[in-house]
């Protein structure tokens, strides 16, 4: 959605790596804001993205639609999602990842690609979108590239563009506490426990409110019991009117 920051430009170089073409989209997508969400304000600096995208040296197009291109008038098609789109953020934005796969399915439509590359950072996405593409014989393989951080853990989000300074470092925190979660149930902390006593950190480090610490099946989503195998645990929380999400294997 533009905004661009190193996370991004990881997948164009991942990408230049697997294919001989590149196509980049940026699409600022209203349909996966709520009436209340940040749709407006979200940050649109296309000059400053061309720019750093022309810097990578692998991006062959830019695909900026405007909005009516995308969402011609009459427009009345939303794809609907189960599986890994339950729970977690649909709890919380129900609208959300019909917004996402609808535009998703409406790029590989136009674009064709052979492959598409999705951050690890929006977990519950990368796993909606690998489902879609599947579901409806859409052809895309679907690359995760993992997660790209400060240098004290925080992922790179447009979003923290909205931080102040004092935000900031409590932000920081959120990374530290995954890590912690993930350890104690790998150790033997019973999950819910382990997912209660994260959420509490994240408060008692800063944070205003938590929507969800997760312990999950990496690859459906489904809830844990125990982690004797595999696992990630998830998170979204809030520092005043901005909201952070991350993951990390267990």
């Amino acid at each position: 959605m533009g905004a661009l920051h190193e996370g991004h430009l990881a997948l164009v170089h991942q990408a230049a790596a697997n294919a001989e073409k590149v196509v980049v989209s940026i699409f600022v997508n209203p349909a996966q804001f709520a009436p209340h969400e940040d749709f407006a304000r979200y940050p649109r600096t296309m000059d400053s993205d061309r720019e750093k995208l022309e810097r990578t040296g692998a991006v062959h197009l830019i695909y900026a639609p405007d909005v009516r291109e995308i969402y011609p008038q009459g427009f009345a098609t939303k794809v609907s999602l189960e599986g890994p789109a339950s729970g977690l953020e649909t709890d919380f934005r129900p609208h959300f990842f019909s917004g996402v796969a609808t535009v998703v399915t409406k790029l590989f439509v136009q674009c064709r690609p052979d492959i598409a590359l999705f951050g690890e950072k929006d977990y519950q996405q990368l796993l909606v979108v690998r489902r879609l593409s599947r579901d409806l014989d859409l052809g895309v393989e679907i690359v995760q590239v993992p997660t790209v951080r400060e240098a004290d853990g925080l992922a790179l989000s447009s979003r923290n563009a909205y931080l102040t300074p004092e935000q900031r470092k409590v932000a920081g925190h959120l990374n530290r506490v995954l890590l912690s979660v993930g350890e104690r149930a790998r150790s033997g902390t019973p999950v819910g426990q382990a997912e209660s006593e994260g959420a509490a950190s994240l408060i008692v480090a800063g944070f205003d409110r938590v929507d969800y610490v997760a312990i999950r099946d990496p690859e459906t989503l489904v809830p844990l019991r125990t982690v004797d195998g595999p696992a990630r645990v998830l998170a979204a929380a809030r520092i005043g009117s901005i909201r952070l999400i991350d993951n990390r294997p267990v």
